[in-house]
């Protein structure tokens, strides 16, 4: 096992292995997946989420074990680095990875603060009488500059994947969450466009989104509606065509 902890919570260390111990008998379920699964519990006083991430098969054990970090480290790495750069997410706390005696991923863990947040992106997706719709998109809007602008594509993008807390006076804070699937890097007007496309978004909001970001990126409003439009359609076509392909072979 090899474990590696934030400074702020280097004193809590032989806590954090004990929650980890007890992971399967102890904690409040949040999501539990056939891949991963989420539990939330205390280190002392504080309310924290654990991510058990499954034991991998052997070739994924492999990569993960000498070619890539593991979902665990990547997940710890990259929240420092949104945290580093002041976009919000859950701040993380430590990271555990066993390994075989070859050195071979089995399991691993990472643990971070839970954030009580009031709703995702995706209630507001799919309610549009949802309080304030227009102005969160646009925060939203601006959340999601913020973070290209600090070279972050990130690849799970989705409704799902954004906390939202409401604060006074009409102000919102977004967090992300699920960081393992992302690429930093400069990315073109284009890219970035298509960075929304997992947000299954409207033509309405389409438009409330482009015409945020096109206030922040100096870029024609027309132009980026009409790239986020043609992503968006794109998408949910793709989408839509698997669900169907799926659908049909499972008649058979």
């Amino acid at each position: 096992m090899s474990i590696i902890i934030h400074s702020k919570y280097k004193s809590k260390e032989e806590a954090i292995l004990q929650l980890v111990a007890n992971f399967f008998n102890e904690g409040e379920m949040i999501v539990e997946g056939t891949r991963n699964t989420i539990k939330s519990n205390f280190l002392a006083d504080e309310k924290v989420n654990i991510k058990f991430f499954q034991k991998p098969g052997i070739f994924k054990s492999i990569i993960y074990s000498f070619f890539r970090s593991t979902k665990a480290k990547r997940s710890f790495d990259y929240a420092n680095y949104l945290l580093d750069h002041d976009i919000l997410t859950p701040f993380p706390i430590a990271y555990i990875e066993n390994r075989s005696s070859l050195g071979l991923l089995k399991d691993s863990y990472y643990i971070c603060q839970q954030i009580d947040y009031d709703f995702t992106i995706r209630e507001l997706i799919h309610n549009p009488l949802f309080p304030e719709r227009n102005l969160i998109l646009e925060q939203f809007a601006a959340f999601t500059f913020k973070m290209h602008e600090a070279k972050v594509n990130f690849l799970d993008h989705s409704p799902g994947n954004t906390l939202v807390v409401k604060k006074d006076s009409g102000k919102y804070e977004f967090y992300l969450i699920d960081l393992n699937r992302m690429k930093f890097e400069n990315l073109s007007i284009e890219e970035r466009m298509d960075n929304f496309k997992k947000m299954w978004l409207s033509k309405t909001m389409v438009k409330v989104v482009a015409k945020a970001y096109a206030k922040l990126s100096n870029q024609p409003e027309e132009k980026l509606q009409a790239i986020l439009l043609d992503k968006t359609t794109q998408f949910k076509r793709k989408i839509t065509k698997k669900k169907y392909l799926k659908r049909k072979i499972g008649r058979k």
